[in-house]
């Protein structure tokens, strides 16, 4: 792995207390499966958790309403969020440009989207895991967004801040990322991985955060 991807802060501890924009919180807990594989989920179960992957578009999940594709078109939607994007980014410590660049690739910066799977929102947060994160309401834009950068932190503390795999496990779920030892050999991946970063150095590199959200990285 390229030494400049890793540029995410790690938290050293793997289990302990986050605050969803002040008004709720949870214990994260960590599990090790029968065979060694590494999961997170906000309470003590007796079985194995599943897989904390977010988007998740390579497993399948019935989804319980019709999918909806990104449509919104209105160029402020890129602005819309601003503050609760630098809120969740702050308060979990991802970088806000990486926030950016997973919202850009997930829904477009439409909330209302809902992808084949049933992922949903900004963040396109699996119902499952957003039950885990303690997300009261998938389809509250705020709520989305903070529980997918919390998602995004947790996966930062299992891969040691590697950017690239953090992405990964982001869509595949770390459960596949620590199957293959680093990007799943999926083609869906790999492409949302290039896609992310590559929004995730536009974001860094062009103050205009319009500019940079439109057109491919």
């Amino acid at each position: 792995m390229n030494p400049a991807g890793r540029v995410l802060p790690v938290l050293m501890a793997l289990a302990f207390a986050f605050s969803l924009g002040g008004d709720a919180s949870a214990e994260i807990f960590q599990y090790k499966d029968a065979n060694g594989v590494i999961h997170f989920a906000n309470r003590k179960a007796a079985t194995s958790p599943a897989p904390a992957g977010a988007s998740a578009a390579i497993r399948v999940n019935k989804p319980t309403t019709a999918a909806f594709a990104p449509q919104d078109k209105n160029l402020q939607r890129f602005t819309r969020y601003d503050e609760w994007i630098r809120q969740a980014a702050t308060l979990y410590q991802i970088p806000e440009p990486l926030v950016r660049a997973v919202i850009k690739v997930e829904s477009d910066y439409d909330a209302r989207a809902i992808s084949v799977a049933g992922a949903r929102g900004l963040m396109q947060l699996m119902p499952d895991t957003a039950d885990r994160l303690q997300v009261r309401d998938i389809h509250d834009p705020r709520e989305n967004i903070f529980g997918g950068v919390r998602l995004l932190r947790i996966l930062a503390n299992a891969f040691n801040g590697d950017l690239e795999l953090t992405v990964a496990a982001y869509n595949a779920g770390e459960e596949a990322v620590q199957r293959f030892r680093g990007i799943p050999p999926y083609a869906q991946t790999r492409q949302y991985v290039s896609k992310v970063t590559g929004y995730y150095r536009r974001y860094r590199t062009t103050r205009d955060i319009v500019e940079a959200s439109v057109g491919e990285p």
